[in-house]
Protein backbone atom coordinates (compact mmCIF):
# COMPACT_ATOMS: atom_id res chain seq x y z
CA UNK A 1 0.00 0.00 0.00
CA UNK A 2 1.30 3.28 -0.86
CA UNK A 3 2.24 5.41 1.62
CA UNK A 4 1.06 9.10 0.28
CA UNK A 5 -2.18 10.00 1.66
CA UNK A 6 -2.32 12.77 -0.54
CA UNK A 7 -0.99 14.20 -3.81
CA UNK A 8 -2.36 16.49 -6.37
CA UNK A 9 -1.08 16.88 -9.91
CA UNK A 10 -0.82 20.49 -11.70
CA UNK A 11 -3.69 21.73 -9.69
CA UNK A 12 -5.13 24.62 -10.93
CA UNK A 13 -8.15 27.20 -9.87
CA UNK A 14 -9.29 30.60 -12.18
CA UNK A 15 -11.43 32.69 -11.21
CA UNK A 16 -13.52 35.31 -13.31
CA UNK A 17 -13.85 38.65 -12.33
CA UNK A 18 -15.26 40.90 -14.61
CA UNK A 19 -13.68 40.67 -17.89
CA UNK A 20 -10.09 39.66 -16.02
CA UNK A 21 -9.21 35.90 -15.07
CA UNK A 22 -7.08 35.57 -11.99
CA UNK A 23 -5.02 32.43 -11.94
CA UNK A 24 -4.85 31.36 -8.10
CA UNK A 25 -3.36 28.16 -8.44
CA UNK A 26 -1.21 27.07 -10.99
CA UNK A 27 -0.41 23.97 -11.77
CA UNK A 28 0.21 22.81 -7.35
CA UNK A 29 2.06 20.09 -7.09
CA UNK A 30 2.09 18.41 -3.75
CA UNK A 31 2.66 15.31 -1.51
CA UNK A 32 2.25 14.06 1.66
CA UNK A 33 2.22 10.95 3.08
CA UNK A 34 0.58 9.01 5.61
CA UNK A 35 1.27 10.86 9.46
CA UNK A 36 3.20 13.61 7.91
CA UNK A 37 2.10 17.65 9.27
CA UNK A 38 2.86 19.58 6.25
CA UNK A 39 3.34 23.74 7.28
CA UNK A 40 1.51 25.60 4.12
CA UNK A 41 3.00 29.27 4.07
CA UNK A 42 2.57 32.36 2.15
CA UNK A 43 0.84 35.75 2.86
CA UNK A 44 -2.29 36.27 2.82
CA UNK A 45 -4.05 36.42 -0.95
CA UNK A 46 -1.77 34.03 -2.22
CA UNK A 47 -4.28 31.35 -2.61
CA UNK A 48 -4.01 29.02 0.64
CA UNK A 49 -7.44 28.75 1.57
CA UNK A 50 -8.10 27.88 -2.33
CA UNK A 51 -5.53 25.12 -2.37
CA UNK A 52 -7.01 23.76 0.85
CA UNK A 53 -10.90 23.73 -0.50
CA UNK A 54 -9.71 22.09 -3.08
CA UNK A 55 -7.98 19.02 -1.53
CA UNK A 56 -10.75 19.11 0.91
CA UNK A 57 -13.19 18.57 -2.11
CA UNK A 58 -15.22 21.38 -0.77
CA UNK A 59 -15.87 22.99 -4.06
CA UNK A 60 -15.53 21.66 -8.01
CA UNK A 61 -14.03 24.01 -10.98
CA UNK A 62 -10.37 22.54 -10.06
CA UNK A 63 -8.12 21.44 -13.16
CA UNK A 64 -5.65 18.64 -12.83
CA UNK A 65 -5.62 15.96 -10.46
CA UNK A 66 -6.24 15.54 -6.43
CA UNK A 67 -5.62 11.97 -5.21
CA UNK A 68 -6.77 10.88 -1.72
CA UNK A 69 -6.21 7.63 -0.50
CA UNK A 70 -5.28 6.31 -3.58
CA UNK A 71 -8.64 7.20 -5.11
CA UNK A 72 -8.81 9.88 -7.91
CA UNK A 73 -11.63 12.56 -6.99
CA UNK A 74 -11.63 14.46 -9.66
CA UNK A 75 -13.17 11.99 -11.24
CA UNK A 76 -16.08 11.57 -8.72
CA UNK A 77 -19.94 12.90 -8.75
CA UNK A 78 -20.84 14.59 -5.56
CA UNK A 79 -21.76 11.41 -3.58
CA UNK A 80 -18.65 10.06 -4.18
CA UNK A 81 -16.72 13.56 -3.01
CA UNK A 82 -19.50 13.83 -0.06
CA UNK A 83 -18.17 9.91 0.90
CA UNK A 84 -14.40 10.81 0.46
CA UNK A 85 -14.24 13.88 2.51
CA UNK A 86 -16.66 12.68 5.47
CA UNK A 87 -14.27 9.51 5.37
CA UNK A 88 -10.95 10.75 5.07
CA UNK A 89 -10.99 14.83 5.98
CA UNK A 90 -11.34 16.68 9.45
CA UNK A 91 -11.40 20.23 8.82
CA UNK A 92 -10.29 22.93 11.48
CA UNK A 93 -10.75 26.50 10.65
CA UNK A 94 -9.83 29.97 11.65
CA UNK A 95 -13.24 30.05 13.58
CA UNK A 96 -14.02 27.53 15.59
CA UNK A 97 -17.65 27.13 13.65
CA UNK A 98 -19.32 25.52 16.73
CA UNK A 99 -22.77 24.84 16.97
CA UNK A 100 -23.78 27.63 19.69
CA UNK A 101 -26.67 25.49 21.36
CA UNK A 102 -24.97 22.59 21.51
CA UNK A 103 -22.29 21.78 24.61
CA UNK A 104 -18.77 21.10 23.48
CA UNK A 105 -19.49 17.08 24.37
CA UNK A 106 -22.66 17.44 21.90
CA UNK A 107 -19.96 19.16 19.46
CA UNK A 108 -17.76 16.43 19.13
CA UNK A 109 -20.51 13.75 19.51
CA UNK A 110 -22.64 14.93 16.28
CA UNK A 111 -20.15 14.00 13.30
CA UNK A 112 -19.86 11.05 14.82
CA UNK A 113 -23.68 10.16 14.92
CA UNK A 114 -23.34 11.22 11.31
CA UNK A 115 -21.05 9.47 10.23
CA UNK A 116 -23.00 6.33 12.03
CA UNK A 117 -21.32 5.75 15.08
CA UNK A 118 -23.32 4.68 18.37
CA UNK A 119 -24.04 7.85 21.52
CA UNK A 120 -22.16 5.59 23.85
CA UNK A 121 -19.05 5.14 21.36
CA UNK A 122 -19.61 8.63 20.09
CA UNK A 123 -19.75 10.10 23.57
CA UNK A 124 -17.22 7.82 25.16
CA UNK A 125 -14.96 9.31 21.88
CA UNK A 126 -16.00 12.81 22.65
CA UNK A 127 -14.62 12.52 26.55
CA UNK A 128 -11.09 10.66 25.44
CA UNK A 129 -10.05 13.51 22.94
CA UNK A 130 -11.40 16.85 24.81
CA UNK A 131 -9.87 15.20 28.00
CA UNK A 132 -6.67 15.12 26.26
CA UNK A 133 -7.10 18.76 25.46
CA UNK A 134 -7.79 19.84 29.13
CA UNK A 135 -11.51 20.27 28.97
CA UNK A 136 -12.53 17.25 31.03
CA UNK A 137 -14.67 19.71 32.81
CA UNK A 138 -15.94 21.63 30.12
CA UNK A 139 -17.66 19.15 28.63
CA UNK A 140 -21.29 20.42 29.53
CA UNK A 141 -20.07 24.17 28.97
CA UNK A 142 -21.88 25.53 25.77
CA UNK A 143 -19.18 27.76 22.97
CA UNK A 144 -20.60 30.97 24.61
CA UNK A 145 -19.20 29.66 27.95
CA UNK A 146 -16.12 28.56 26.85
CA UNK A 147 -13.10 30.80 25.93
CA UNK A 148 -11.48 31.47 22.49
CA UNK A 149 -8.59 28.90 23.24
CA UNK A 150 -11.17 26.55 24.78
CA UNK A 151 -13.86 26.94 21.58
CA UNK A 152 -10.86 26.40 19.48
CA UNK A 153 -9.94 23.11 21.59
CA UNK A 154 -13.52 21.78 20.55
CA UNK A 155 -12.72 22.62 17.45
CA UNK A 156 -9.76 20.68 17.06
CA UNK A 157 -11.61 17.51 18.57
CA UNK A 158 -14.63 17.62 16.53
CA UNK A 159 -12.33 17.69 13.21
CA UNK A 160 -10.27 14.61 15.04
CA UNK A 161 -13.35 12.56 16.07
CA UNK A 162 -14.38 10.38 13.24
CA UNK A 163 -10.19 9.23 12.90
CA UNK A 164 -9.62 10.98 9.49
CA UNK A 165 -6.94 9.97 7.40
CA UNK A 166 -5.63 13.91 6.80
CA UNK A 167 -6.43 17.37 9.01
CA UNK A 168 -6.88 20.60 6.93
CA UNK A 169 -6.24 23.43 8.92
CA UNK A 170 -6.96 27.22 7.86
CA UNK A 171 -5.01 29.58 10.02
CA UNK A 172 -6.18 27.17 13.34
CA UNK A 173 -4.84 29.54 15.53
CA UNK A 174 -5.26 32.85 13.54
CA UNK A 175 -7.78 34.06 16.05
CA UNK A 176 -5.88 33.64 19.50
CA UNK A 177 -3.16 36.09 21.34
CA UNK A 178 -0.01 34.80 20.88
CA UNK A 179 0.31 32.51 24.07
CA UNK A 180 -3.13 31.25 23.76
CA UNK A 181 -1.90 30.64 19.73
CA UNK A 182 1.33 29.11 21.27
CA UNK A 183 -0.52 26.34 23.52
CA UNK A 184 -3.49 25.95 21.86
CA UNK A 185 -0.84 24.75 18.19
CA UNK A 186 1.13 22.81 20.57
CA UNK A 187 -2.02 21.07 21.80
CA UNK A 188 -3.19 20.21 17.99
CA UNK A 189 0.22 19.20 16.20
CA UNK A 190 0.59 16.53 19.96
CA UNK A 191 -3.46 15.16 19.45
CA UNK A 192 -2.87 14.75 15.54
CA UNK A 193 0.20 12.81 15.49
CA UNK A 194 -0.81 11.09 18.62
CA UNK A 195 -4.00 10.00 16.40
CA UNK A 196 -1.44 8.80 13.69
CA UNK A 197 -3.35 11.80 10.75
CA UNK A 198 -1.67 13.37 8.64
CA UNK A 199 -2.19 17.59 8.16
CA UNK A 200 -1.87 20.08 6.22
CA UNK A 201 -1.76 23.44 7.90
CA UNK A 202 -1.95 26.74 6.61
CA UNK A 203 0.03 30.06 8.35
CA UNK A 204 1.21 32.79 7.56
CA UNK A 205 3.26 32.17 11.00
CA UNK A 206 6.99 30.90 10.46
CA UNK A 207 7.74 30.34 13.87
CA UNK A 208 4.59 27.64 14.02
CA UNK A 209 5.52 26.34 10.89
CA UNK A 210 8.75 25.66 12.08
CA UNK A 211 7.44 23.08 14.41
CA UNK A 212 5.48 20.74 11.44
CA UNK A 213 7.27 17.76 9.89
CA UNK A 214 8.30 20.27 7.00
CA UNK A 215 7.34 23.25 5.30
CA UNK A 216 6.05 24.45 1.94
CA UNK A 217 5.47 28.24 0.46
CA UNK A 218 2.71 29.16 -2.26
CA UNK A 219 3.70 31.50 -4.40
CA UNK A 220 2.83 33.02 -8.23
CA UNK A 221 0.22 29.74 -7.64
CA UNK A 222 2.57 27.06 -6.91
CA UNK A 223 4.75 25.90 -4.02
CA UNK A 224 7.90 26.48 -4.13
Amino acid sequence: MSDEILSTQGLTRSFQQGDARIDVLRGVDLSIARGEIVGLLGPSGTGKSTLLQAVGLLEGGYGGSIRLGGEEATTLGNDGRTRLRRDAIGFVYQFHHLLPDFSAMENVVLPQLIHGASEDVARARASELLGKLGLSARLNHRPSQLSGGEQQRVAVARALANRPAIVLADEPTGNLDERTADIVFGEFLALVRGEGSAALIATHNERLAGRMDRMVRLHDGKLA
